[in-house]
């Protein structure tokens, strides 16, 4: 009994006490453990301050202790004349890959037969055929073996063939004759476009309408014809002489993909025009008259 009864006045005066003096000793131990780790953390940035300082072109601007800013706020032209001096100092360091491989200049920039390479047909994947299953027997002279089931073409009879279409398309053009390039696939109408400007001739990248040449006096016969000089200005009084005269037919007929144009091949042959085809290893070889042995897949190779 004793002792309960002085368990119990014990603990009626501990509960009875005023707690205020031990949570205020509590928050001034954790706020000087907040501001102690502050100026911990303060020390560490200045000491990365001198390090930069010592070794940078140039100084970075102190941070201020109280409000734990820049001394000096500098505004966007200043840092960007910095990042151009810094980019002049630096601009010799590193490595330049050059030359190196941009599919994208061949339509903008599109190489001369002296600059066609085996590197650049290799990167072109001109080499790859079909499948032996689907491949043309008549294109034997052109494989140069077989990898995982598919035919691989020569890359020198690629690149021989091709300049010598590059050699025929220059020489008909230096002649005024009239270029028709045509790849009627997703995809090849830029680069028909811009061959038929640089050609200065016609280009076609829909349908070929059958008939436009063995039986162009019916097809075209409402399409306008005009007389022009050698500056293509027009020049009058021939409309009455345009009435019976023939359908314009081109001199040389360009065809990035035989297969789906041999309508257009076989007229071209009827009426005795010259063609220039890319042949891959299922397509036949004697479709059109200078064949170039080629993956027709690749818009690369097309370019």
């Amino acid at each position: 009994m004793i002792v309960r009864s002085l368990v119990l006045r014990q603990g009626r005066r501990a509960l009875a006490k005023p707690p205020a003096r031990t949570w205020k000793r509590l928050l001034a131990s954790q706020a000087d453990s907040i501001e102690a780790s502050l100026q911990n953390s303060l020390k560490e940035t200045h000491s990365i301050e001198a390090v930069i300082n010592s070794q940078a072109l140039h100084p970075v601007q102190p941070i201020d202790d109280v409000s734990h800013a820049t001394a000096e706020t500098r505004s966007v032209a200043e840092d960007y004349s910095t990042f151009k001096r810094q980019q002049e100092l630096t601009r010799h360091l590193g490595t330049s890959i050059s030359p190196h491989y941009q599919p994208h200049t061949l339509v903008t920039n599109p190489p001369s037969p002296q600059d066609i390479t085996l590197e650049l047909l290799l990167a072109s994947q001109a080499h790859l055929g079909h499948s032996t299953s689907l491949w043309n027997p008549a294109n034997a002279r052109y494989i140069f073996g077989i990898r995982q089931g598919v035919h691989i073409i020569d890359l020198s009879t690629i690149a021989a063939h091709l300049r010598r279409a590059c050699k025929i398309v220059e020489g008909v053009t230096s002649r005024g004759g009239l270029v028709l390039f045509v790849g009627t696939r997703p995809g090849q109408d830029r680069c028909v476009v811009k061959a038929a400007e640089l050609a200065q001739g016609c280009h076609l990248f829909e349908r070929w309408i059958p008939g436009s040449i063995t039986n162009g006096q019916q097809i075209l016969r409402r399409c306008r014809m005009k007389v022009v000089d050698e500056f293509d200005r027009d020049v009058p009084g021939f409309e009455l002489q345009l009435l019976d005269r023939a359908v314009l037919k081109p001199d040389l007929v360009v065809c990035l993909n035989p297969l789906e144009n041999y309508v257009l091949l076989h007229e071209c042959g009827l009426n005795n025009i010259p063609t220039i085809g890319v042949i891959d290893t299922d397509a036949d070889p004697t479709w059109v008259t200078y064949p170039i042995p080629a993956n027709d897949d690749r818009l690369v190779v097309s370019v």
